[in-house]
């Protein structure tokens, strides 16, 4: 007996953002979305995913069970931890991602009383209680200014272990330290190590300086989902046995208060890797007991860290109160007039500092590119538009140059926020934590910035492509490589907005399509946004699994009209209950 037909498919709807001649129309409104709105969802046992190499049809995704509402599934899969041989480097800290087969299949809940976060700027101040409610900061940490808790909410006062008096004295104490470290104009990208509630990071934001703060999971319970609620750049990582997903010279000045890491084990090997990731001429900052306390074993923990420093070269440019700051060289110069056999020795040339992941560490010193790429980067905010000469770099076939692609890609991008904000009123949706998951150069993120849109981006960098993570940073952006195949470093409920440009025509050639989408609803908050850019059959196959997982989606011409081979998927995600 003959299957019956495939039933039609429906057409593609146009929703008004494109007029009869196929140019983009701003006279019209888009509906209101109540993030309050909460969707009963049920949990009947109608779930069914069926793939097929041209489609996957699913029919309802399942809300998992409660204790997953904090669920990051590469930091949490304990029976890969359980198996690990050794710990003592810190390596269950390190990713452990879920066999093939044992991957997230249902929709992470929301807490219980969760509220739709408290809009930046007051956001870096309070927060909801529900949306993070774990007080062992608040016990451990409150003589330290971390944190309070008062009522249904937690505030914080911009305290840390090592300014308690808080992070904008500190700020302007390391300003006075280094003139020359100019906040939000030399010094544009920072990363903070052991961030704690990431006031370092916050205070930083208002003197045009993007801080990204990392911490692996568990040391301070949810010190990285305080700092993502509080609307400041942030992921989980750690310094253990491999290299952070991060570029070569990514950060202007790299910040350890109180971070608990002892950078002079294994040889120094972890300095190794913060010596990877600081710019040439960039500046490491230490805030620690070994800095200002005369105990003898602090003391000679304090000589261990001037020998090692010493041997990479690194300038000792200010000792001041509870604060050292160390000076990258901005050549080789000093690492070839070094005496024979000094450890840690220099890499071999065809080391490639920027191939990261799942990459050991490397007990050698990263050469610094001869034609002075990377450390020669302009000021902000010049930085964000100017070609940077790492883009020589790039591996990629281009007929065009690669100078050419940058500003193309800028004005490109340009265009399409400016049709974004006046058509879909962007700068109304107040989203603060972005995340670009195929960000190319940066320009998505840089016309934000343009257009005056007061939110951070996470750039990140496919592994399925080139690695353009270099230039994400020159600009004064930060970024981060990731594989789509597998689940992100991040809380649930992490951004506002998730945009996607391409990536998974790309991806589906070698990912399961409905677990990138699930876990796009593990990291989006309630009442946040998704935008895709794809062509027609992708963005078809995805706008069926984003309603089978409770998205509100909705397919709409882009602004080449309604013929064109691209369409974008804009999705609102509901707060679902059982």
């Amino acid at each position: 007996m003959l299957s019956p037909p495939p039933p039609a498919e429906e057409p593609v709807k146009r929703f008004g953002i494109v007029d009869e001649n196929g140019t983009m129309t701003e006279d019209f409104e888009i509906g209101e979305y109540d993030p309050s709105v909460v969707e009963s969802w049920g949990n009947s046992s109608d779930s069914e995913v069926v793939e097929s190499e041209t489609r996957v049809r699913v029919s309802k995704f399942l809300i998992c069970d409660d204790k997953l509402k904090e669920y990051i599934p590469c930091m949490d899969n304990e029976e890969a931890i359980k198996r690990l041989v050794s710990t003592e480097k810190g390596e269950k800290f390190e990713r452990h991602c879920p066999e093939k087969g044992k991957e997230l299949n249902c929709l992470i809940p929301a807490l219980k009383n969760y509220k739709i976060p408290i809009p930046w700027p007051r956001s870096r101040d309070e927060v909801w209680y529900f949306n993070v409610p774990h007080t062992r900061l608040v016990e451990d940490k409150g003589g330290q200014n971390w944190m309070i808790r008062d009522k249904d909410k937690f505030k914080f006062p911009g305290g840390g272990t090592q300014f308690i008096h808080g992070a904008d004295q500190y700020l302007d104490q390391i300003s006075q330290m280094i003139p020359e470290i100019t906040f939000g104009q030399h010094t544009r990208v920072v990363l903070d190590v052991g961030c704690g509630v990431a006031s370092f990071g916050a205070y930083l934001m208002s003197r045009n300086v993007t801080t990204l703060s990392i911490a692996p999971k568990d040391v301070h319970e949810n010190q990285i989902q305080f700092a993502l609620e509080r609307g400041v750049p942030a992921m989980v990582a750690a310094f253990t046995t491999r290299r952070l997903p991060y570029p070569s010279q990514a950060y202007d000045l790299i910040h350890c208060s109180r971070c608990r890491i002892n950078w002079t084990r294994d040889d120094g090997i972890l300095l190794i890797e913060v010596n990877r990731l600081l710019r040439a001429g960039g500046y490491f900052a230490w805030a620690a007991q070994p800095v200002y306390k005369h105990e003898p074993i602090l003391e000679e923990q304090w000589k261990e860290m001037v020998n090692l420093t010493t041997r990479l070269c690194w300038e000792l440019v200010k000792k001041e109160g509870y604060i050292a700051i160390w000076k990258k060289p901005l050549n080789n110069s000093c690492y070839l007039s070094r005496e024979a056999g000094t450890l840690p020795p220099l890499c071999d040339k065809d080391d490639d500092p920027d191939n990261v992941w799942y990459v050991n560490l490397q007990p050698c010193i990263t050469r610094l590119p001869e034609n002075g790429y990377g450390g020669n980067a302009t000021n902000w905010p010049e930085r964000l538009h100017t070609p940077p000469d790492r883009l020589q770099s790039i591996q990629i076939d281009a007929y065009i140059s690669r100078k050419e692609l940058f500003k193309a890609e800028s004005k490109y991008w340009n265009e399409i926020i400016g049709s974004y904000v006046r058509a879909w009123h962007w700068k109304n949706l107040k989203f603060r934590n972005v995340l670009d998951m195929r960000a190319g150069y940066g320009g998505f993120a840089a016309a934000l910035i343009d257009f005056g849109i007061d939110c951070w981006v996470m750039n990140v960098i496919p592994v399925s492509g080139p690695n353009t993570l270099p230039v994400i940073n020159d600009r004064g952006l930060i970024g981060v490589m990731h594989d789509w195949c597998e689940p992100f470093d991040t809380y649930p409920r992490t951004y506002d907005l998730l945009h996607a440009s391409g990536l998974f025509a790309i991806e589906r050639k070698r990912c399961n399509v409905s677990s990138i989408m699930l876990e796009m609803d593990r990291i989006l908050r309630p009442g946040g946004h998704v935008y895709i850019r794809d062509t027609i059959s992708v963005v078809q196959e995805l706008q069926e699994i984003a309603k089978a997982m409770g998205w509100r989606a909705a397919i709409h011409d882009t602004s080449e009209g309604p013929h064109a081979s691209y369409k974008v998927l804009a999705c609102d995600k509901q707060l679902l209950r059982r």
